[in-house]
């Protein structure tokens, strides 16, 4: 089995989508190391645990999700971040990937959707 090669931080206001990322993530070479409520949170967990895979929901409070992307994306180039939404809309998933992020995956995903997005992003790194 590969050892994890990638350090996966978790972004989102809501508890049972924070828990299902975590539970749900099987790729093997992606090892969950935090999981933050906002962008704030985000920021100081991004200096401190060093993730190099990054899931943001877009719509949370005290700093949302694509203004969290910008800053965390001018902190460390080599990021790569999949936004999780439930907005649907074209112009919210486009705003987060001019801002920096990877890749965009709609609210509600299944477990195999989340997977197939997460291994397009360790590809594409």
């Amino acid at each position: 089995m590969e050892s994890p090669r990638h350090r996966l931080l978790v972004v989102d206001d809501s508890n049972v989508i924070r828990r299902r990322i975590e539970r749900a993530t099987e790729v093997p070479e992606i090892e969950f190391v935090g999981a933050a409520r906002n962008g704030v949170e985000a920021l100081e967990m991004h200096a401190r645990l060093q993730p190099t895979l990054v899931t943001m929901d877009l719509t949370m409070p005290e700093m949302d999700g694509a203004e969290c992307v910008s800053q965390l994306v001018q902190r460390d180039p080599q990021l790569r971040i999949l936004v999780i939404s439930a907005l649907a809309d074209k112009l919210t998933a486009i705003e987060a990937l001019e801002r920096g992020a990877s890749g965009f995956l709609c609210k509600p995903f299944t477990d195999r959707q989340l997977n197939d997005a997460l291994r397009k992003l360790i590809d594409a790194a």
